[in-house]
């Protein structure tokens, strides 16, 4: 790496952690688990257009976001679903950091062996949550839970992690596997991109349990920021 490119990391990286949604992430207390949550998606609300195709909604910017909240956490998590269909890699590429450690939630034995967040060159841990025996790869570590009609709790698996020494946690997906520890209560930030583009129809972001009033509604505090490209970014305070 030449010099120039080396002050050009270093320099990503100062501008990474002052970030205020990676500095909150960074300087979270470390006796307990840290946990936050994000969905990029349209103006109204939707991250896939009906036949599934969501590359891309957001912009660059919102991609690179992403991959600094990677860079900040101990682990990155996403459901067997988000897996089966987009075969995602869960490492860091686009911005200079440490890739976190790979985690699958798979309650019923449907993780394809083959996918590529399994594999282990870059010597990351790589574990999967799920309630039956099943195959375990090479290298890969299991937390094993009970399971309530298929489901794995949320706030089950955030402490499991955190026994396995995974303190701070990003739920990347997909929208079910989100939606699942928001409506658990298992957040402490959600970060939501939001893209200026109006699909009309397609996937939803989150899908909660409905309420009777609008007083019941979640209104958590947040931050926002504007993002290079214009995407905006909004960093949900759930604990408040």
């Amino acid at each position: 790496m030449s010099a120039s490119t080396t002050a050009t990391a270093r320099h990503d990286a100062a501008d990474r952690t002052a970030f205020p949604p990676i500095a909150r992430i960074l300087s979270a207390p470390r006796d307990r688990p840290f946990v936050v949550a994000q969905l990029g998606q349209s103006l109204d609300g939707r991250i896939a257009i009906e036949s599934g195709e969501s590359r891309w909604i957001n912009a660059q910017s919102a991609l690179t976001h992403v991959h600094r909240v990677r860079a900040a956490v101990d682990a990155v998590v996403v459901g067997v679903g988000t897996v089966a269909a987009d075969d995602p890699m869960l490492n860091v590429r686009h911005v200079s950091g440490r890739n976190p450690a790979r985690v699958v939630i798979d309650p019923n034995g449907r993780l394809p062996q083959t996918a590529r967040c399994l594999l282990g060159e870059d010597g990351c841990r790589r574990v999967i949550v799920r309630a039956s025996d099943g195959p375990l790869p090479k290298g890969v570590e299991e937390l094993r839970l009970q399971s309530d009609g298929g489901r794995l709790c949320p706030n089950a698996i955030v402490d499991g992690l955190f026994r396995l020494g995974l303190r701070s946690m990003l739920i990347e997906g997909g929208a079910h596997t989100v939606s699942a520890f928001l409506a658990a209560g298992a957040l402490d930030r959600l970060h939501v991109l939001v893209a200026p583009v109006i699909l009309g129809s397609g996937k939803p972001g989150l899908l909660l349990p409905p309420i009777a009033r609008l007083a019941d509604a979640l209104r958590p505090p947040a931050d926002v920021h504007v993002l290079d490209d214009g995407d905006v970014l909004f960093d949900c305070d759930l604990r408040s």
